[in-house]
């Protein structure tokens, strides 16, 4: 494998570098001396940064973008064999680095390396997590998997030993990294594009576990069926959350008026920490803080520090993120693209000012939408109104014969009426007319269902 030497800034080629990680990665790069070039399919605030910095960003991808023929070009999953770009960087003998390896690589060039994994919630952590250190001071660099606004964008670069990132277990990704410290906040059937099935999941969670250090350690969600699998073997120490049999134990949770929690940590030896409060809804975000609580304690962060920077947390964009009102009712987007996410948000949601919840939800893929049709309809059915958009293919193409009219049938049976258009257009001018003052609108999904409620605004 080609390493890149950080102390000897060389020229990196990134073949889609408008992606949220790859463009962090560009970043950090640039800020590191090297030259930096890319290209991506159109041009984004994300390009345009990248620009800004310096970055050499080519819109459309062709072989005549490596030209001058850069030392190491940088992938994803994404690109396949059949790429322009590169065919033409193995004609030229380019070496060639995932997004993964060159993450990994980073990660060496630190002292506190943190790698946050889990089917749900990596975003929300990584960023909860990224507030309480910052909120120290201790100056750390940042890889997010969205934009959070307290570090303007996605990536942060810090002069520090710490490093905090994202390990999405996708195509086994995170197995490239290098942390020296582990969270696994859950582990769901997903991705099954990729993985054969919930054991084969497991297993590379495992394996996730298996490269911290004997220094290291590994905090996981104490309630992780058969967790003993995961962890018995491995040689780091591993710290639990969740159930009162765990490290730590939420307790005494509690809401306000918009849903946003607050609990205490009880802990093994039966002392109890916080009130933590969050800004945030939701109990699962209540899991999400602990996991990010017990990192801040193993590095020994002030307990005051912990609590304002939790209290100060505004969430991400597209984590049940407030858009804004139009004719009274109140639009929320949200991530949300997995039925467990669905449940959990919807659930959130109940607990938010509301008179009828409207869920718009966008399918992500179709390998996705057929592997999960029965649990999809089960959770959407939470809703009390529910619209369909059209499958958002992402990587895969309608080999499946799986539509967004099949889950709408799914929903039906369980004696849920939803709805179904086929265009953004007819669904807004639904909205318009049948959502009501003090309604609750939800976009939902992990495409670009998003726009819908940006048009309602704009109306």
């Amino acid at each position: 494998m080609y390493q890149i030497d950080f102390k000897n800034p060389v020229h990196v080629f990134f073949i889609g570098i408008g992606g949220i990680s790859m463009s962090g990665l560009a970043e950090i790069l640039l800020s590191e001396g090297f030259k930096v070039s890319g290209s991506d399919r159109q041009q984004s605030p994300l390009t345009e940064s990248l620009q800004a910095k310096g970055a050499c960003v080519h819109y459309g991808q062709k072989k005549e973008n490596l030209a001058d023929k850069p030392d190491c070009i940088v992938y994803t999953s994404a690109i396949k064999n059949d790429n322009p770009e590169f065919i033409a960087g193995k004609e030229l003998g380019i070496p060639f680095l995932t997004r993964a390896q060159l993450l990994g690589q980073m990660m060496k060039c630190y002292q506190i390396p943190i790698a946050v994994s889990g089917t749900h919630g990596k975003t929300t952590t990584t960023s909860m997590l990224s507030l309480i250190l910052l909120e120290a001071g201790t100056d750390p660099t940042l890889s997010i998997g969205g934009i959070f606004h307290a570090i303007g964008g996605n990536i942060r670069v810090g002069a520090s030993d710490y490093f905090v990132t994202e390990a999405c277990e996708y195509t086994n990704s995170f197995l490239s990294f290098f942390p020296k410290i582990g969270i696994i906040l859950n582990i769901e059937e997903d991705h099954l594009d990729f993985f054969k099935d919930i054991d084969d999941i497991r297993h590379s969670f495992h394996k996730f576990g298996g490269l911290l250090p004997e220094d290291g350690t590994l905090i996981i969600n104490g309630n992780i069926p058969q967790i003993e699998q995961l962890t018995d073997d491995l040689r780091c120490r591993v710290i639990t959350y969740g159930s009162s049999s765990c490290d730590y134990c939420p307790t005494d949770i509690t809401y306000d008026e918009f849903g946003n929690p607050s609990f205490f940590l009880t802990t093994a030896d039966g002392a109890k920490e916080g009130p933590y409060r969050l800004s945030v809804p939701g109990l699962y975000n209540v899991y999400n803080a602990a996991a990010a609580i017990a990192a801040a304690k193993l590095l020994a962060i002030d307990e005051n520090v912990i609590r304002k920077a939790l209290s100060d947390f505004k969430g991400t964009d597209r984590r049940f993120e407030y858009k804004g009102q139009v004719n009274g009712f109140t639009i929320i987007d949200d991530y949300a693209h997995h039925p467990t996410e669905i449940t959990a948000t919807l659930n959130a949601a109940k607990n938010y000012p509301h008179k009828t919840i409207w869920c718009i939800f966008q399918p992500h893929t179709y390998s996705r939408t057929k592997a999960f049709l029965s649990a999809f309809a089960g959770a959407l059915s939470i809703a009390d109104r529910i619209i369909l958009t059209d499958i958002y293919a992402a990587r895969e193409k309608d080999t499946l014969g799986i539509s967004s009219e099949t889950l709408q049938a799914e929903i039906r049976k369980l004696g849920h009426e939803c709805l179904y258009f086929s265009s953004f257009e007819e669904i807004e001018n639904y909205v318009m007319e049948n959502c009501t003052k003090d309604d609750l609108l939800i976009t939902m999904g992990a495409g670009d269902v998003v726009k819908i409620g940006e048009n309602l605004l704009r109306k």
